[in-house]
């Protein structure tokens, strides 16, 4: 592989990655415009970001087998096609219900890109190199949240919120043709293995039963999910608690989002002097440290809008360190499966963050408790599930031994 097929692959699994967070954050800025036209509350708005969580978590369980059995490409196409027909869907809403159902079949066509982006490295690049090539993918992950809550309130100045879904349906359009033209197939089809319910079942099973990949996997996705609880609690923390413009709340949510770009993009220069696992206890820690201190600011009610965005921002920068080398852990142990591991990886991912965002929502009482309780809780089980009970598993095996 060249230098310059290197990364044009890489571009095109940015892109790919880039979809979800693009799904997610680009229209965080309209919840208010769309309650208006739709004639409902911004809780209720805040469903369809719920309802996308649960659509893209499921979703990633189907396609884990699929693309092991199928190959990465013809699956990956037809999965871009429907988050495109669904964007349109979602454009033409003409009520809340409506946008619930079709984010739901919008997730279930863009969750492909995840899948697939993750198989891919891991089907092309040894195990020495994912940690460093997820970092490289989580530059462009995080540029997503940065440009979209821009772009979407940018467009809001300009047009009406259902702009916005036509933007999503162009940028699936541009993936789809860069997919079929530029994007090689990076695993034969298998035409030996079942996708009867009872072998997707034991696929599953035997990556559950890799200890590895069980608490990585569990770890990092509780963390992603305090980023959820903030990304479901911060349109009315911000613009209604806060009085922020819907322009100030895209340039907030930009500004936090770089934390998590230079946390990932720190990750690469320090695992040329420490091992993952060190980079994994650092990161684990701050984020434990930050959750507890966002607690007691706000319980002593002296949490401002800058200490507020500056917690958010520690906290995602230290997602960007933990999140690509707990993915390159756990996926490290497979390769035949790749695809299902990598799927169920997702799947832990959304479905914690579907719940902690639900939760958000339930707990919404007008004030900022919800959010900042809700990352306090996934930053204290990261801490919990990686830092403390991994290890006494570990040391309990050895003793067993």
């Amino acid at each position: 592989m060249t230098t310059r097929q290197k990364y044009s692959i890489l571009f095109i699994l940015g892109g790919l990655s880039a979809l979800a967070p693009f799904s997610i954050d680009m229209y965080l800025p309209a919840f208010p415009a769309i309650a208006k036209g739709l004639d409902t509350d911004i809780s209720q708005v805040a469903l369809s970001l719920t309802s996308y969580f649960v659509g893209i978590s499921i979703g990633q369980l189907f396609y884990g087998p699929i693309t092991d059995k199928f190959g990465r490409k013809k699956p990956l196409v037809f999965g871009l096609t429907i988050f495109l027909l669904a964007s349109i869907g979602c454009a033409l809403s003409p009520t809340i219900n409506w946008l619930i159902a079709m984010r739901v079949v919008l997730a279930l066509g863009g969750c492909v890109g995840m899948v697939v982006s993750r198989a891919v490295v891991r089907d092309l690049f040894p195990v020495s190199e994912i940690a460093k090539i997820f970092s490289i993918l989580m530059l462009i992950v995080g540029v997503a949240p940065i440009l979209a809550p821009t772009i979407g309130g940018w467009v809001l100045t300009v047009s009406t919120w259902r702009t916005i879904f036509y933007f999503l349906t162009a940028f699936s359009l541009i993936l789809i043709l860069a997919v079929i033209f530029y994007l090689p197939e990076s695993k034969n089809p298998d035409r030996a293995k079942s996708l009867r319910a009872g072998d997707i079942l034991k696929d599953y099973r035997d990556v559950l039963q890799e200890k590895t990949f069980l608490f990585y996997a569990f770890g990092s996705s509780i963390a992603m999910a305090g980023m959820f609880a903030y990304i479901s609690g911060s349109p009315f923390v911000f613009m209604k608690f806060h009085d922020f413009t819907e322009a100030q709340y895209g340039w907030v949510f930009g500004t936090n989002a770089m934390g998590f770009i230079i946390g990932s993009q720190l990750n690469r220069v320090l695992l040329n002097k420490f091992t993952s696992l060190q980079v994994i206890t650092i990161s684990s820690l701050t984020l434990l440290t930050v959750s507890i201190l966002l607690m007691i600011l706000l319980g002593l009610d002296l949490l401002t809008p800058a200490l507020l965005i500056a917690m958010i921002f520690t906290f995602l920068f230290s997602l960007g360190l933990l999140v690509p080398n707990c993915t390159a852990l756990a996926l490290a142990p497979f390769t035949y499966n790749a695809g299902s591991a990598s799927a169920l990886i997702g799947f832990i991912q959304m479905i914690t963050g579907a719940g902690v965002s639900a939760l958000v929502s339930v707990l919404h009482d007008g004030t900022r408790f919800p959010m900042a309780f809700g990352m306090f809780f996934c930053g204290t089980m990261c801490f919990f599930i990686i830092m403390v009970l991994n290890v006494k598993v570990k040391k309990w095996r050895t003793e067993l031994a």
